[in-house]
C-alpha cells in the first residue's frame, strides 16, 4: 500500500512577527478590514518594526498576510485613564514604547473577514499574552472598539450598551470577543479614535493580568533614575610617548568615577595629541600613522570603562579601514561591551588635510541608562539626525567636538541645544581646549563643554544643566532626569514631539528604509 503524501493537503497558519517587506500588504489588509478608516501609513509600520519588532505579529496563510496586531510596552500609570488612541500611541508611530514599561499596550487587531471563522483573532491574542509572560509585564491594556454602537446609539448611552454587551443582550463583534479572551473592562473612554465613526469615537479600555507576572524587589528601571554625566574639557598638550597619553585620561577617567557618574564623555580626535611625538609631518600621512594606535586606545578604554565602573564615550579617533580614514567615535560601556558610531558629514577643513571619509550607519545604542545617540561635532548641526535618535529611542545625545575659534564652538553648542528643545532630549558637548604647536590643523582649540535640556519649567532656567569654564582642563558634572523629559513629553508648556505635523513631513533614513 502506497503511503498517501498528506503534505499536498496542508495549509499552514504561521504567526510571526511583522517584517519589512510585510508593510504594503499590511496596508491593504487594512483597507479590507476597516475601509471607513485612515489605514497605516508606511512610516508609522516601519518606525513600530525599528522600535519594538516583538510586539508586532501577523497570521500567514498560504502564503498571504490575512491577519496582524500591534503593540507598545507603556507605564500606563504615566496616562490618564481617558486617553486617547494618538496620545497612547504618539500618533501611530509608538516612539513612546517605554521597554521598561510594565504594561503591553495593543493598538491595533486585524483579521482579513474572509477568515474571521479562522480564530486568527484569537492566535493573535495568545500571541500577545506570550509576549507579556515572556517579558514579565504586569498585563495587557486596550482600548476596544464597540462597532455596532452606532446602531443603538438613539436608544441608550455607551454605558448602556457595554453593560448590555457583558451580560449577553447584545452582541459586538468586537467587544464580546475580547470578553472571550479573558479581557476585562475598566472604564470607557470617549473621543477615542475620532474616525472611528460605527463606535461613535468611544472605547472600552480593558484589561488582561498575567497571572504569571513577578514583581520584583528592585525592578530595573534606570530611566526613572538621575543618569549623572562627566563631560572632560580635554587640555591638548604635548606629549613625549604613549604612557603619559594614558595616565592624562586615566586621570579624567577616575575625576568622571569618583563623582559617581554614569558617562563619561571625552571630545572628538583628541587622541591627535599622540601625534606630538610622531615624527610624521605630512598631515593626511599623520592621521594614518595615528591610526596605527587604534589598537592600544580600544584596549585602554575597555579597561578602564570595566576597572571604574563607568560608559565611557571615548571621544572619536582616526581609523583606517580599506584604505579609507573614517573619524570614528566609540561607546565603551562598563560591562566591557564596545560600540562605534562614525562621523556622517565631514567639514571642508578635514577634507583639506586628512582627506576623511563620510561614515554611512546611524545607531542608538542601548545602556544601562537608557538609550543614548552619538553625534560626532558637524552632525549636531544636521537636525534631522537628532529626530531620527529620538525616532528610535534616545534619551541622551552625546556630542565630542573640536573647534579651533569661537564660531565653530558657537555652531556646536546653539545646534546641540536646539536639538534638545526641539526633541525634548538631554545633549551633552565636551570639547578639547589647549594648542599643539608641532601638530599641523591642531594648533589651537576653543571650548565650553556643557550639559543641556529642554527649556521648559521641570529644567533649569536657561536649560544649562551644567558648563565648564571655556578655555580651561576642567570638568562639568550634572545629573539628568529622564522621567522629567517624559513627563515634559506629555504635560510640558510645548510638547514638539507630539505636535509635528507628520501629516505634512517626513524624515526617511534611507539605509533603513531597505532592512528587513
Amino acid at each position: 500500500m502506497t503511503e498517501t503524501d498528506v503534505s499536498k493537503y496542508e495549509k499552514k497558519i504561521i504567526i510571526r512577527n511583522i517584517r519589512m517587506e510585510d508593510i504594503d500588504e499590511i496596508i491593504a489588509l487594512g483597507k479590507v478590514c476597516f475601509p471607513n478608516m485612515e489605514p497605516w501609513k508606511p512610516e508609522q509600520l516601519r518606525s513600530h518594526i525599528r522600535i519594538f519588532p516583538e510586539g508586532q505579529f501577523c497570521v500567514e496563510y498560504e502564503d498571504k498576510i490575512v491577519g496582524s496586531c500591534s503593540s507598545l510596552i507603556v507605564n500606563f500609570d504615566e496616562y490618564k485613564d481617558q486617553h486617547t488612541w494618538n496620545t497612547i500611541t504618539d500618533n501611530g508611530y509608538i516612539t513612546n514604547h517605554d521597554p521598561d514599561g510594565f504594561n503591553l499596550y495593543g493598538i491595533e487587531v486585524m483579521v482579513d473577514p474572509e477568515y474571521r471563522r479562522m480564530k486568527l483573532g484569537h492566535r493573535l491574542y495568545e500571541a500577545r499574552k506570550e509576549l507579556a509572560r515572556q517579558l514579565n509585564l504586569q498585563s495587557i491594556i486596550i482600548g476596544g472598539r464597540i462597532p455596532n454602537y452606532h446602531l443603538y446609539k438613539d436608544k441608550m448611552t455607551a454605558r448602556e450598551y457595554v453593560d448590555a454587551v457583558e451580560k449577553h443582550s447584545i452582541y459586538d463583534p468586537v467587544l464580546s470577543f475580547q470578553l472571550l479572551q479573558g479581557f476585562r473592562i475598566k472604564r470607557i473612554n470617549t473621543r477615542y479614535l475620532p474616525d472611528d465613526k460605527a463606535s461613535e469615537a468611544f472605547a472600552t479600555l480593558m484589561e488582561w493580568n498575567n497571572i504569571d507576572y513577578h514583581p520584583k524587589s528592585r525592578r530595573v528601571y534606570r530611566a526613572s533614575d538621575p543618569v549623572r554625566i562627566c563631560a572632560i574639557q580635554y587640555m591638548m598638550k604635548k606629549i613625549d610617548c604613549l604612557d603619559e597619553f594614558t595616565r592624562q585620561v586615566e586621570y579624567y577617567v577616575s575625576v568622571a568615577a569618583d563623582f559617581g557618574s554614569d558617562f563619561a564623555v571625552f571630545p572628538e580626535i583628541f587622541t591627535t595629541q599622540l601625534m606630538s611625538f610622531l615624527e610624521e609631518k605630512r598631515p593626511d600621512q599623520a592621521v594614518r600613522l595615528l591610526a596605527t594606535y587604534t589598537d592600544p586606545y580600544i584596549e585602554l578604554f575597555t579597561e578602564l570603562a570595566v576597572r571604574y565602573n563607568v560608559n565611557i564615550i571615548g571621544g572619536s579617533h582616526f581609523v583606517v579601514e580599506n584604505d579609507e580614514v573614517f573619524n570614528v567615535a566609540y561607546l565603551f560601556r562598563r560591562d566591557g561591551t564596545i560600540e562605534r558610531q562614525s562621523k556622517l558629514h565631514i567639514t571642508p577643513n578635514e577634507r583639506k588635510w586628512w582627506g576623511i571619509s563620510e561614515g554611512n550607519d546611524f545607531n542608538v545604542f542601548e545602556t544601562d541608562c537608557g538609550k543614548i545617540a552619538i553625534l560626532i561635532c558637524y552632525d549636531i548641526e544636521f537636525p534631522e539626525l537628532g529626530r531620527m535618535a529620538v525616532d528610535m529611542g534616545a534619551n541622551i545625545i552625546f556630542v565630542p567636538f573640536c573647534t579651533d575659534d569661537r564660531q565653530g564652538y558657537l555652531r556646536v553648542r546653539y545646534c546641540a541645544q536646539a536639538r534638545a528643545i526641539e526633541n525634548q532630549i538631554y545633549t551633552c558637548i565636551a570639547g578639547t581646549v589647549g594648542n599643539l604647536t608641532h601638530v599641523k590643523n591642531m594648533d589651537i582649540q576653543y571650548a565650553q563643554s556643557g550639559i543641556f535640556s529642554p527649556s521648559d519649567f521641570e529644567f533649569a532656567r536657561d536649560g544649562i544643566v551644567g558648563e565648564c569654564d571655556a578655555n580651561i582642563d576642567t570638568v562639568v558634572v550634572g545629573d539628568v532626569d529622564i522621567q522629567k523629559l517624559r513627563r515634559s513629553q506629555k504635560s510640558g508648556s510645548v510638547r514638539q514631539l507630539q505636535d509635528r505635523r507628520r501629516d505634512l513631513y517626513r524624515i526617511e533614513w534611507k539605509n533603513l528604509m531597505n532592512e528587513s
